[in-house]
């Protein structure tokens, strides 16, 4: 289990980027660490991996705080989202180095080699962006450590590598019981593979939980009228609302059946439910908090 106590994090311009972060996250569990650029993502992960220190507050990784504790380093593996590598370094080599920290799995780094169509003993420096990424992905999936922390995990990969990668992902869940923390921009993706989430705001996790019920708690309506009509005019705060002609689109928390009564009595020309996702979650909870405005 992860634990961050009264976590914070300042730089030496001053600046508090973290302030009294607390969070626990559950063995077993794939959870999506989201936020807008700045918020203090990739900071929070350097700290939960060890690779930084907090001004106050801990993060304890099964009970014993991480920074310079080498038996919980071990059982992590991060994956930041410029990994570093030597000028003529291979993925062969790189596996090499990998190998002296963590029980590395060969048969696993080949397989998923052969999968992405990688030649082991090429110069990784000659690679794109997108192959570089696989060959430390496929270092990831054959560390297969107990807790996994990956920062903007799908950025570079083509279709076909992130489908991959989250089946990689799946199974490393359910065969090995690994933790996985995910920070990424591309919240559709992380929808297939998190079961939880948190969002980082203004130096704090201001909203966390199971990520299907917190879906199942917003609604999002489709309703067209003739008449102009805006977000104050229903009688339930709206979390976003959007207008394109006689068509208004809105999400709010509440009972399903309570909010589309609500907007049939305002006299619409028709109204449809429509399935919510993460990214409208996301939009919702920043857009509440006067973004995007």
């Amino acid at each position: 289990m992860i634990e961050i106590k009264n976590l914070t994090k300042s730089y030496e311009d001053k600046k508090e980027v973290l302030k009294e972060v607390n969070l626990t996250i559950p063995d077993g569990t794939v959870f999506g660490l989201v936020g807008i650029n700045g918020a203090g993502k990739s900071t929070l992960l350097r700290l939960i991996s060890g690779v930084l220190r907090g001004e106050g507050g801990q993060v304890c990784v099964d009970g014993e705080d991480v920074y310079e504790n080498e038996k919980a380093k071990r059982q992590m593996f991060f994956l930041p989202d410029d990994p570093f590598y030597t000028f003529n370094v291979s993925a062969n080599a790189l596996a090499q180095m990998y190998q002296a920290a963590y029980n590395f799995d060969e048969k696993v780094f080949a397989t998923y080699l052969d999968k992405f169509k990688l030649n082991a003993k090429a110069p990784i420096r000659n690679f794109s962006k997108g192959m570089k990424r696989q060959v430390f992905v496929a270092l990831a999936l054959a560390i297969a450590p107990k807790y996994l922390l990956l920062d903007e995990a799908f950025d570079g990969l083509d279709p076909l590598a992130r489908m991959v990668f989250k089946k990689g992902l799946v199974e490393l869940v359910e065969e090995k019981g690994t933790t996985v923390i995910i920070s990424s921009h591309s919240l559709r993706e992380l929808e297939d593979v998190c079961d939880s989430y948190g969002i980082l705001d203004h130096g704090d996790i201001t909203c966390s939980g199971d990520l299907e019920n917190d879906l199942a708690k917003l609604h999002k309506f489709q309703a067209a009228f003739d008449a102009e009509i805006t977000a104050e005019d229903f009688s339930f705060p709206c979390m976003s609302f959007t207008k394109t002609g006689k068509v208004v689109r809105l999400i709010a928390k509440g009972d399903s059946g309570e909010l589309e009564k609500a907007i049939w009595e305002k006299n619409p020309l028709f109204v449809e439910e429509i399935e919510v996702d993460f990214e409208e979650l996301f939009i919702g909870e920043v857009e509440s908090r006067g973004y995007l405005q």
